[in-house]
């Protein structure tokens, strides 16, 4: 593998963080036996598939592992909840410097077109109604990515609420206990309903959300665009601009290393 494409990827600091989470993986027997694989290789190579877009089968053999061997690994690493773990490591670094800010979450979600259909798509009603997704993402008040989802494009934005904010993990902080509850949530007209301020408030957190028929939405402008620039940020990863993945677990699999690789970026530039 181009070594210089392998520390812009995957570079040694993030490397520390990813290597002790892996799994224990046994290869399986094949005749006289196999080499074992440079697991640093094979996350890599998933780095570059969600970077560049590509199809796993057109993985470049610089990455020195077979893309049936870098998919399988994903697989299993998706089914063991990697990612969602890796995004937390990045998550409680940055907590534990003061860089992750309570002061209020902010919630939205956007659109993909699901090219293969498979789980969690559905007819999107502004896209003529062909096969989609919907990524869902709540932020800290900086745009910080904290919880995602994915769901078909055709559920209602507000269904995500509540399944968002229960999905924020328990972050370090600076000083005192780990830390998963926001000051304040900002969405607009779409995540309104009295059964969800109602269930807001009961947990301590204060809504802000624009209500329908009364407020505009503008007042959520000043703090909308964060959160815009956060999906800005996933999008900016091609492989989610498009779902190719049948498996639902799969898409979800690759956004969530996205906000782990965009909460990275974060980190990297408060150590550099």
């Amino acid at each position: 593998m181009v070594v210089g494409l392998s520390q812009r990827l995957v570079p040694d600091e993030l490397w520390s963080l990813v290597a002790p989470l892996l799994p224990s993986f046994t290869s399986r027997p094949q005749g006289g036996g196999t080499a074992p694989v440079d697991e640093r290789a094979v996350f890599t190579a998933v780095v570059y598939v969600l970077t560049s877009g590509c199809a796993w089968r057109h993985l470049p053999e610089t990455f020195g592992v077979s893309p049936a061997t870098a998919h399988r690994r994903f697989s299993a690493w998706t089914k063991d909840g990697l990612w969602r773990r890796l995004h937390q490591a990045v998550l409680d670094e940055l907590g534990a410097r003061g860089e992750v800010d309570w002061t209020s979450a902010i919630v939205d979600a956007a659109s993909v077109r699901a090219k293969k259909g498979g789980s969690l798509t559905g007819r999107n009603p502004v896209d003529r109604g062909k096969k989609g997704s919907k990524l869902h993402v709540l932020s800290d008040a900086q745009g910080l990515p904290l919880a995602l989802g994915v769901s078909g494009a055709n559920v209602h934005d507000g269904q995500a609420l509540l399944p968002l904010v229960l999905g924020i993990p328990a972050i370090r902080s600076r000083r005192g206990p780990r830390r998963r509850r926001p000051g304040r949530l900002r969405a607009d007209k779409a995540y309104h309903s009295a059964e969800r301020l109602k269930w807001l408030r009961e947990r301590g957190i204060i809504p802000r959300i624009a209500r329908p028929g009364i407020e505009s939405g503008e007042r959520l402008g000043r703090h909308r665009w964060k959160i815009e620039r956060s999906i800005s940020w996933l999008f900016g990863y091609r492989r989610l601009t498009v779902r190719y993945e049948r498996k639902g677990s799969h898409f979800l699999a690759f956004l969530g290393l996205a906000a782990a690789l965009t909460c990275y970026k974060k980190l990297a530039r408060l150590t550099t």
